[in-house]
């Protein structure tokens, strides 16, 4: 299981992420879209991100948008995977 990271580290992390926030041991991305369609489209693009590192954000669909919440649940808060998995879905959406 991976180590759980400090607050500090995840701060650190965090200054160079836009739009992801620390809340609790979690971090969180609201991402907007023009249409329902367009977040489902995006969604199942994280899926196959998530499915490819064996790790998967918590989701939330509101019609035009998506959050994403990630956590190591089995080491109580944030870990490496969560930051990998964050860095891999924000250059994979850089392009929208």
């Amino acid at each position: 299981m991976p180590a759980k990271l400090d607050r500090e580290a995840v701060q650190a992390w965090l200054t160079d992420r836009e739009g992801w926030k620390l809340e609790g041991d979690a971090i969180r991305k609201v991402f907007a879209f023009k249409s329902f369609r367009s977040s489902i489209v995006f969604v199942n693009r994280i899926a196959t991100l998530a499915d490819e590192a064996d790790h998967h954000p918590d989701v939330d669909i509101r019609y035009d948008r998506v959050t994403l919440t990630l956590s190591t649940h089995d080491a109580g808060g944030l870990t490496e995977k969560d930051l990998e998995l964050a860095r891999a879905i924000d250059f994979a959406t850089s392009a929208r």
